[in-house]
């Protein structure tokens, strides 16, 4: 059982999967400062849900006066990790990295603070070193360390050699560099710990090996457990894509929103992830029952939004929620889209009002809500598939779309 303040609240907020050597990790921890790093692949120009978790981890780690490390994978990226992909990633150019790397980058700041203290986080980019790496370097001097027959056991690799797309030589040598970045990162700035997620641990075993082998050095790995939800889906996935932590990609009251639609059995535990609340008040609401488990899931919202996008937005976010669920408003804090090409001179169509708001992916589909009962406009009911918007509909130049009773959308002329 650890002794250190750190180990400890990652284990109580459920955080910790699988460490290489819990009880020596903890020991160095007590005996002072330590860096410990998290990788993120620039496959987005966005931070997502997905990410968040991690960065959670390294928050934590800052909270407990230690040093957080974020990687910014620059240089991995032109190869592509093979980690839970049933096929390879389509390869990026310099120009799409480059900008990836930039809006990682910025998000990555506006969640962790950055320094030159020895608790201040620092920010990388692994293309640094394995821009300038030689192929002939890297298998002299990296190559013996490794064994085909253990990296072939890894589940990121076997999980593709029975597929119709095998893996490809180049997704293969992923783990090496992912390894040669621990040891670069010790090296460098005396990085002792590596943390992601469980689908690494082969990754992260192979770099703690590394380093011992050719530093003489005891560092270590922790995972945190796979995340999903209680029913069984993957965390941070909906129906119209991942939940990004830029407000440019997901509008915040839609990020609000994501958190208050929350499986009842997961509010504890991804309040417990999401939020930086006391785990008393966590447990005290996690207690709650009937309609208190909905003011949880409030909370949880609240909490979750205000730490991405700040107090004020997440506050703003929970009274348009609440305009809308209880008052029945069509509140300005409602994600907006525009109408593209401007009203028709015949007027718009109901169903194709739903569609160019993002509330259908088709008109099919939005035909299909009308007779199910949950299109509504401005809150009214619609049951005509042929019913167009009419003038009085817009207000203000805007119409209030309602999928059901949790998606809206003010579409604005």
């Amino acid at each position: 059982m650890p002794t250190n303040p750190f180990l400890l609240e990652a284990a109580a907020r459920g955080f910790i999967f699988q460490c290489t050597d819990l009880d020596a990790l903890d020991a160095a921890m007590n005996a002072g400062t330590i860096a410990g790093y998290i990788g993120f692949d620039p496959t987005g120009d966005s931070l997502h849900v997905g990410h968040l978790f991690q960065i959670m981890m390294l928050r934590l780690l800052q909270r407990h006066g230690h040093r957080p490390v974020a990687v910014v994978g620059g240089g991995t990226a032109k190869i592509g990790d093979p980690s839970l992909r049933e096929e390879a990633r389509q390869l990026m150019d310099e120009a799409r990295i480059a900008a990836n790397v930039a809006g990682i980058r910025a998000g990555l700041e506006r969640l962790l603070s950055f320094g030159d203290g020895p608790a201040d986080a620092m920010l990388v980019n692994n293309a640094d070193w394995l821009d300038r790496l030689g192929y002939i370097e890297l298998l002299r001097n990296v190559g013996p360390h490794f064994s085909v027959n253990r990296m072939l056991s890894f589940d990121s690799v076997r999980s593709r050699l029975d597929r119709e797309q095998g893996l490809t030589f180049l997704e293969f040598n992923y783990s090496i560099l992912q390894s040669y970045d621990f040891l670069e990162l010790g090296r460098r700035h005396d990085v002792r710990l590596q943390m992601g997620g469980s689908d690494q641990w082969g990754n992260i075993v192979s770099g703690v090996d590394l380093v011992r082998r050719l530093d003489q050095r005891q560092v270590f790995g922790l995972t945190t457990p796979l995340l999903t939800t209680a029913s069984g889906a993957k965390m941070g996935k909906t129906a119209s894509g991942a939940v990004w932590l830029s407000a440019e990609k997901l509008p915040v009251f839609e990020y609000w929103q994501f958190w208050r639609n929350t499986e009842d059995a997961d509010v504890g535990r991804f309040l417990r992830l999401f939020t930086e609340l006391p785990l008393d008040e966590i447990a005290r609401l996690d207690a709650l029952e009937g309609a208190g488990i909905n003011e949880a899931k409030k909370v949880l919202a609240t909490e979750a939004t205000a730490l991405v996008h700040g107090r004020a937005a997440a506050q703003a976010a929970a009274e348009t929620a609440r305009s809308v669920f209880e008052g029945g408003a069509a509140a300005g804090g409602l994600p907006e889209k525009r109408l593209a090409g401007g009203l028709p001179k015949d007027g718009l169509t109901v169903v194709r009002a739903f569609v160019e708001a993002g509330l259908a992916a088709s008109n099919g589909e939005a035909r299909r809500l009308i007779r199910g009962g949950g299109a509504r406009v401005n809150d009214a009911v619609v049951d005509d598939e042929a019913a167009r918007l009419a003038s009085t509909d817009w207000r203000d130049g805007t119409v209030k779309l309602s999928s059901g009773r949790k998606h809206h959308v003010l579409l604005r002329l």
